[in-house]
């Protein structure tokens, strides 16, 4: 069922060309950042395109319950009046982050070195997701941690009374752990250093620099070192949140299948920490182009123009690309059921600690569609049938999973029969206008 009600069933069939204009919603990632480091500045930070879906909300509340004063004007137009570093209240309740890991694992790493403690929860898909990778490297700063088995929520955080600056070579690539441990260094004294092997979204180090914190990236033989300076006074700033890559995936990837689409996708962020997808997509053949590249609040930005693509050609994706599209693969494995040819997926270990297990949850579905599909603990391979070809016609689970959902919806566009998602009840974490936007666009979806 839905992480925030009944089961929504939803069904899509194949559509007439998708044209017009999608503007879809603001960055998750950077609307997630925006509260919290708002939040631990001092003074009112000011933020216009908000996304306004229930993973941001719960972490607005959040916010809240951590003594910052957090008001929605509008319009995705918000403010939050900020407590300091180190300046978090303890909460009253517990802390509810429904379906979203990066609120939870971000709100973990901003209180592990405030006096307090916090007891942590979600629904049923977060409660399943590991967090010792976060709360390991948050005990090297003196917070301690007790949850279920396997370090799963519900969980109790309590933070460290005098913490201390950690250095984290993070094992696997994840820009939530690195974020976390940054966060946390906020309030600790000296120097916090996080070590990547492989790049991840550097949305968190841009926006400290942005509230004034001291941070430095060197590129070294051991890979990415960032280098925080603790407890800064952060100043408050006004955030203009560009439109979230991961959104504008679906309406691209829809306009690329579907014959005779013509889609833009204004005001994209075009971080190249994010951009893999869009990468990958060209090297497919896909007809897709960047317009009015420019740059706004340090991020890159375009207008991206989808055109019906129907020569799309499997690729081998390069293993360090895995990255900077990591919650795109779901997507990115319809397209490439529409390429001739074998499109293979290797070094994506981390999808099968997403929301949910997104390599199992995809082939599952994709193989009921009439699509080949090869699996192992890191890889997956789609052998593409073709423009045409591609059967469709079933029903799949979401798994609690906004994209495992929406890439499914998407299939069905193009597909032969009509494809059915048990729940799109997740789709609001990330995307509550899906449905009208896609519609708005020409595509034939609704609820079952």
């Amino acid at each position: 069922m839905s992480s925030h009600g009944d089961p929504i069933p939803m069904i899509s069939a194949k559509s007439g060309p998708l044209s017009g204009v999608a503007n879809v919603p603001g960055d998750k990632s950077i609307s997630h950042r925006s509260l919290i480091l708002g939040a631990m500045a001092v003074g009112e930070t000011t933020i216009t395109g908000l996304l306004e879906g229930q993973d941001v909300l719960d972490t607005a509340k959040a916010m809240r319950a951590f003594g910052a004063e957090v008001t929605d004007h509008g319009g995705g137009k918000w403010s939050v009046h900020g407590v300091g570093v180190g300046g978090f209240a303890e909460p009253d309740q517990v802390i509810d982050c429904g379906n979203s890991g990066t609120g939870v694992r971000l709100l973990m790493g901003a209180m592990a070195t405030c006096d307090i403690s916090v007891t942590f929860t979600g629904d049923a898909s977060l409660n399943k997701r590991p967090m010792a990778r976060v709360t390991d490297p948050l005990a090297l700063f003196g917070c301690q941690s007790v949850g279920r088995s396997g370090g799963r929520l519900p969980m109790t955080l309590v933070g460290a009374p005098e913490p201390v600056p950690a250095r984290y070579v993070v094992p696997v690539p994840s820009a939530q752990v690195k974020s976390a441990v940054l966060l946390a260094g906020l309030n600790a004294p000296g120097q916090t250093v996080v070590i990547e092997a492989e790049a991840t979204r550097d949305h968190t180090e841009r926006m400290l620099a942005g509230f004034g914190a001291e941070i430095s990236t060197e590129v070294t033989d051991e890979g990415r070192v960032i280098t925080l300076t603790g407890q800064p006074e952060l100043r408050p700033q006004h955030i203009d949140v560009p439109r979230d890559p991961s959104s504008a995936a679906f309406p691209v990837c829809a306009a690329l299948i579907v014959p005779g689409s013509d889609v833009l996708v204004p005001s994209i962020g075009l971080n190249p920490t994010r951009a893999g997808l869009f990468t990958t997509l060209r090297e497919m053949g896909a007809d897709l182009t960047y317009e009015n590249e420019r740059t706004e609040g340090g991020e890159p930005v375009a207008d991206l123009r989808a055109r019906f693509s129907p020569d799309l050609k499997g690729i081998t994706v390069p293993a360090e690309r895995a990255a900077s599209m990591i919650d795109e693969y779901p997507v990115l494995s319809v397209v490439a059921c529409f390429a001739s040819g074998v499109t293979d997926m290797p070094g994506v270990k981390e999808l099968r600690v997403k929301e949910s297990d997104r390599i199992d949850a995809m082939a599952v579905g994709l193989r009921a569609a009439g699509v080949e599909v090869e699996d192992g603990p890191d890889w997956w391979r789609v052998t593409g049938l073709g423009h045409g070809n591609v059967p469709g016609g079933a029903l799949c689970a979401s798994h609690l999973d906004h994209r495992i959902a929406m890439a499914f919806l998407v299939m069905g566009m193009a597909s032969n029969a009509p494809m059915s998602v048990d729940d799109g009840g997740p789709i609001a974490t990330s995307f509550p206008i899906f449905e009208p936007l896609m519609a708005q666009l020409g595509a034939a979806v609704s609820r079952a």
